[in-house]
């Protein structure tokens, strides 16, 4: 039978990994920011990873290594928050179908990370999907032909610490240089050849431009020392804490997006707004993700250029106007801290939970 302390309901968080990625991340202000009073929350992972310490030191209990079965019986909790690309896993879901089935009033939340659909029997577990924009949802209505529509789906944006970048970054970047800056992890799938394509163009129209990327590959190294960028573009190792990414950010006066896979959210992005960074993106081709285009609006929180050519002049026009660029920072921050806010999106999650509680209640009583 499902178990609580005091009154509190216990919420336990599912994920593949306690790495440093932004699945990993999101869970952990989740579990940050719900009301200790209300929930009493934990995460399991087969994986270790320097997320767990972290979660740890908030205050949640983690099982990490164990089997999911093994976890769910012994935390028994009575929501089950699933972190998770969307698509079909049956074998992954095996254990928490078997415990639902022993206790039938759980509830199974997902974050539905790209927004994909899961026919499959085993997918029918999942009593709420939760969407992480807009676009998201929207397109898997157009795809699937089923309405994204509250019980069964709803739409969550991924929670930021804008209160932290703000914290860090009261005042913002310095934008004192015409320094652009890319960050995302050391992934081929991250990248468009557009990251690279304008930093020729850079180097030649702007005096003294400089970048800086954290999450190089290969193919952007090979690419920099072939053109002979060496003095133009810095290759910096991974940060692990968000003080780290503040001190990123404000060092630089734009933001480059650039990943033709597009973003069914945009972590990074939503953090450079956070510390009132202007950013420049591009859209994504056919039903790619491409929520990057909800977050960053061209001329109010940053720019959208199509190729190489435009892309560098949305960002050396930036460069030249250092106003227009603050107030496009801002612009972002204030998005950021209105839409995304840990803080604000943990208080919406938990009244989700309750809301689906009380509805599948309803429904075997």
């Amino acid at each position: 039978m499902n178990g609580s302390t005091g009154n509190r309901i216990r919420v336990l968080h599912v994920v593949k990994t306690l790495g440093l990625g932004g699945t990993e991340k999101v869970m952990q202000l989740f579990v940050r920011h719900l009301d200790p009073e209300r929930f009493e929350v934990a995460v399991h992972s087969p994986e270790d990873g320097p997320r767990a310490a972290q979660v740890r030191e908030g205050g949640a209990k983690t099982y990490v290594g164990m089997e999911l079965g093994r976890a769910l019986a012994a935390f028994q909790p009575q929501v089950v928050h699933l972190h998770r690309a969307g698509w079909p896993e049956p074998e992954f879901l095996r254990p928490i179908r078997d415990y639902v089935a022993a206790n039938p009033q759980t509830v199974v939340v997902e974050t539905n990370v790209f927004g994909r659909h899961d026919p499959s029997p085993s997918g029918v577990v999942i009593d709420c999907h939760l969407f992480v924009s807009n676009f998201c949802a929207q397109r898997f209505t157009r795809q699937t032909g089923i309405p994204a529509q509250w019980p069964d789906y709803g739409v969550l944006y991924n929670p930021v610490d804008t209160d932290g970048f703000a914290a860090s970054l009261p005042d913002g970047p310095s934008f004192s240089g015409p320094v652009l800056g890319r960050i995302s992890r050391p992934d081929p799938g991250k990248w468009s050849q557009l990251a690279l394509s304008i930093l020729p163009l850079l180097a030649k129209s702007v005096p003294g431009f400089c970048c800086r990327i954290i999450g190089a590959i290969p193919e952007a190294e090979a690419y920099v020392r072939q053109h002979g960028l060496e003095a133009q573009v810095e290759f910096l190792p991974p940060v692990t804490t968000d003080a780290e990414l503040a001190a990123f950010y404000g060092g630089l006066s734009v933001l480059a997006h650039a990943n033709d896979t597009g973003e069914s959210f945009g972590l990074a992005i939503a953090e450079a707004m956070a510390c009132s960074l202007p950013v420049v993106t591009h859209p994504a081709a056919g039903e790619r993700d491409n929520a990057q285009l909800e977050l960053v609006e061209h001329g109010v929180t940053g720019l959208v250029a199509e190729t190489a050519e435009q892309y560098a002049q949305a960002v050396a026009w930036l460069f030249a106007h250092p106003a227009e660029a603050r107030r496009m920072g801002q612009a972002g921050r204030d998005k950021a801290q209105k839409l995304f806010r840990a803080q604000d999106i943990a208080a919406r999650l938990g009244g989700l939970y309750l809301d689906l509680l009380a509805h599948k209640g309803r429904g075997a009583a």
